[in-house]
């Protein structure tokens, strides 16, 4: 398969009081056409702000550097009107919290209409058309009623698959999804993954970000494991989940119900305070004095890599 995005020494650092946060630290991670991949990791690890970072959506008091190279582009150094064609069109991004990301004044109909309006049809019979079209695609019925309701009265699930059709209307190549799962009941985390699964099948690239383990076997050809602002493991998913191989990774497997709920013993240090060495040393039954260094992401057989001395 062919790489449909290459992330090449992704910085993104915040400076707040004084402070420089280092929200996500030299990614480099490329995703394969028509491939689903899943970045996991604890909250706080950057897996949101990589996610923000690939199509230029993060505030103003953070610098970003680094490579995002799409279709022969650098996504960093385009002019945001050229960037602005993409977003949708060719990358759509499904944010977290659908309640909050809903315009309540406007209906879910003509939200989810106005990617098709900005990058697909104009006509506005057409695109009320593919609106319903759409509800249908994501089971919320009768879309002919649906259509003009406002989000307050949807429940989360519908609000989440919702998210998705608008992501999905503009008919992109790659589509973001972050936290899909998050918030919502386990009929409508089944939902949301049947509704991704479909889209899997459809061919679409799917880069989904999710602390959900579950969510993350179900749905994934890779796994990308995220702490504290660098990859540590990528992995084939059935290799991944039966044997990861980083310490992080084997924490995160043994914290799951079916594995005990083992939790993972200490606490991520702030990103302000890292002194060189790998970054989950504090926490590693394995760290040993060589871990004062950080390991480099070792490339592995089939594609693989993990950041470990343990493999070097």
């Amino acid at each position: 398969m062919t790489t449909i995005l290459d992330v090449q020494q992704l910085f993104v650092h915040f400076s707040t009081s004084g402070k420089v946060i280092r929200a996500v630290d030299g990614i480099d991670i490329s995703i394969k056409r028509s491939e689903t991949l899943a970045i996991i990791g604890e909250s706080g690890s950057g897996k949101s702000v990589l996610g923000l970072a690939l199509l230029g959506l993060l505030p103003a008091n953070c610098t970003v550097d680094g490579i995002v190279q799409y279709r022969g582009a650098d996504l960093l150094t385009l002019p945001e009107n050229e960037l602005e064609m993409i977003r949708g069109s060719k990358i759509a991004w499904v944010p977290q919290n659908p309640a909050g990301a809903m315009n309540p004044s406007m209906t879910v109909g003509s939200q989810i209409g106005e990617p098709i309006s900005l990058h697909v049809e104009k006509n506005r019979t057409t695109v009320r058309k593919k609106v319903l079209e759409l509800l249908q695609f994501i089971r919320i019925t009768p879309p002919e009623e649906r259509i003009d309701s406002y989000p307050y009265s949807f429940s989360g699930g519908m609000l989440q698959r919702s998210l998705i059709a608008m992501g999905i209307a503009g008919l992109p190549e790659l589509l973001i999804a972050d936290e899909p799962t998050k918030g919502i009941d386990i009929m409508n985390k089944q939902a949301v993954s049947a509704l991704l699964q479909i889209l899997r099948k459809k061919g679409i690239t799917l880069l989904v970000i999710t602390h959900d383990l579950a969510f993350a076997r179900n749905l994934a050809d890779r796994i990308a494991v995220m702490y504290s602002g660098r990859i540590m493991e990528i992995r084939e998913r059935k290799s991944f989940f039966d044997g990861p191989l980083h310490p992080y990774a084997r924490g995160m497997l043994r914290s799951l119900p079916e594995n005990g709920l083992h939790p993972i013993s200490g606490r991520t240090r702030e990103s302000d305070k890292y002194d060189g060495g790998c970054r989950f040393r504090f926490r590693c039954t394995y760290a040993i004095e060589r871990c004062k260094v950080e390991p480099p992401l070792i490339a592995l057989p089939e594609g693989a890599a993990v950041r470990c001395w343990l493999y070097d």
